[in-house]
């Protein structure tokens, strides 16, 4: 059940220090599937100077006060070489908020927001993420989609690629 006080905004580099420390969150989550290691001091570090650099964009989802989420989307050439491809460079839900509909509504606002072709890459062992991005890319994309395995430096991943041609942001219900 998607809460109704969802709210997803675009952020800048005036919330640097809200991204990182979001970000310590995402590479815990994430310390299970990748040789994510803690620095000395125990924290583990994100540099969002390169978020900033490489032009990402970034979002932020609350739900009310507290904060849901974040993701960057970026470009997707590194990946396809294709130059207007959109790619989901970072994507997190807090705990607290997921299986509520906001990870869902919070992809749909993404490719609504940026019409195009769309990569989503996804580390084969992250079942829990490979499961989800294929229901949400299937569904909006009405099942008009690619899933393609990639070995990147050693490790097989999938890649989702479609198109969004949904030009109006916002919180379309798929």
């Amino acid at each position: 059940m998607l809460p109704s006080n969802l709210a997803i905004s675009k952020i800048g580099p005036e919330s640097d220090v809200l991204l990182r420390n979001l970000s310590e969150h995402y590479c815990y989550d994430m310390s299970e599937w990748f040789e994510l290691d803690t620095g000395a001091d125990g924290r583990y570090s994100y540099d969002t100077a390169s978020v900033w650099a490489k032009g990402y964009d970034a979002y932020l989802a609350k739900v009310g006060d507290s904060i849901a989420g974040f993701a960057l989307i970026g470009s997707g050439s590194e990946w396809v070489g294709d130059i207007g491809a959109h790619d989901v460079h970072e994507f997190f839900i807090m705990r607290k908020f997921r299986r509520r509909g906001v990870g869902r509504s919070m992809a749909t606002f993404l490719w609504n927001a940026h019409p195009g072709d769309w990569l989503v890459r996804v580390l084969e062992a992250n079942a829990p993420a490979i499961t989800f991005w294929r229901c949400r890319v299937s569904t909006y994309s009405r099942g008009s989609y690619r899933e393609e395995q990639h070995i990147v430096n050693g490790r097989p991943w999938k890649f989702f690629r479609f198109v969004s041609d949904r030009a109006k942001p916002g919180m379309a219900s798929d």
